[in-house]
């Protein structure tokens, strides 16, 4: 059994390595308008600490990364990085999670470093709803970037759409046509109640069952899939005769904490057992110290609960645990 095997007997294999908690995007799920309290970049980890925790990780069994933000393109020099972390041994995939506007320059150079994979942030098809929803920046700089992600050879490309009641639940149809007509992978995500203490995020919450009532109104025959790599906790189908396919993560209506494989190393520092949960343990410290640096990804595992309780915060129930304060581009995304 694996290094990295909880107390539920899950095994870990996957981190998820934040390298800033800026962005050049408000979108209204993720940070207020007026932007989050942005750390100093000299409490970010450097490259040389993201590599050092990274070669610890792999010696207990991780073989998959996530590079995230924030938006990670705003970091300078990070396809050095992503190089020197595909050097790591036992290191076998490294995706990104980008909101896309910078992409269109950055992804041949970033494929050649040893990126595999990306997911694009677009949660609309709209011009003038893009700039309502992100706050900021250019639809068209993001479909640039979907272009160049596909001309450089990245695959499979995931496109991530938060649903928002209300705002973009209209667009359904559209996405799920545009998983048909193209070789991209659409994931619908549900809103989650990350960092939230008011009750905005009830009135734009929307379970993903609205995604296959949409797809039977339009009469698209859908079948589920179980071969798109890197799916983790997505709920995957396809459109007959499409060339792409569409997922469900709906961590709020039906979590997959069961399955979890994966931890989080946040930009400042912070090993993470639960994205939800305030849990963090800081692996500053140990660096420069492999033994403290393996027994903080153990602790890391003592301490990881068994699931998080965000459908709790949709009929105010009573929660066992204290939910994090952090916005989700403060924990990375």
């Amino acid at each position: 059994m694996s290094a990295l095997t909880d107390r539920f007997g899950r095994v870990h294999d996957y981190l998820r390595i934040s390298v800033t908690d800026r962005c050049n995007l408000r979108c209204l799920y993720c940070m207020p308008e007026e932007g989050v309290e942005f750390a100093p970049s000299s409490d970010l980890l450097t490259y040389e600490a993201i590599v050092e925790v990274v070669e610890t990780a792999a010696s207990l069994g991780i073989s998959k990364l996530r590079i995230t933000g924030g938006e990670p393109l705003v970091r300078p020099g990070l396809d050095g990085l992503i190089s020197q972390l595909s050097a790591i041994p036992g290191i076998k995939d490294i995706s990104m999670t980008t909101n896309g506007i910078m992409l269109a320059e950055r992804a041949e150079a970033l494929r050649s470093a040893g990126l595999n994979r990306v997911n694009i942030s677009l949660d609309t098809l709209d011009p003038a709803r893009f700039r309502m929803i992100a706050r900021r920046g250019d639809l068209k700089r993001v479909m640039e970037g979907i272009e160049a992600a596909v001309r450089v050879g990245f695959g499979p490309i995931k496109l991530n759409c938060v649903l928002l009641k209300g705002i973009n639940e209209d667009e359904i149809a559209s996405f799920l046509k545009m998983s048909f007509d193209q070789p991209l992978h659409v994931r619908f995500i549900e809103y989650m109640p990350i960092g939230h203490a008011d009750e905005n995020w009830k009135t734009h919450y929307l379970p993903l069952s609205r995604v296959l009532e949409i797809a039977e109104q339009q009469q698209f025959q859908v079948a589920r899939l179980h071969d798109i790599v890197g799916n983790g906790p997505s709920e995957d189908y396809r459109i007959a005769g499409g060339k792409g396919s569409f997922g469900l993560i709906h961590p709020v209506s039906d979590h997959f904490c069961e399955r979890c494989n994966r931890l989080r190393l946040t930009a400042d520092g912070s090993l993470k057992p639960c994205l939800y949960w305030v849990d963090e343990l800081n692996v500053k410290n140990a660096l420069g110290d492999a033994s403290a640096l393996r027994e903080l990804f153990m602790r890391a595992l003592d301490i990881k609960p068994l699931n998080h309780e965000m459908a709790a915060k949709l009929s105010d129930e009573a929660q066992s645990h204290e939910p994090t304060a952090r916005r989700m581009s403060q924990i990375g995304g």
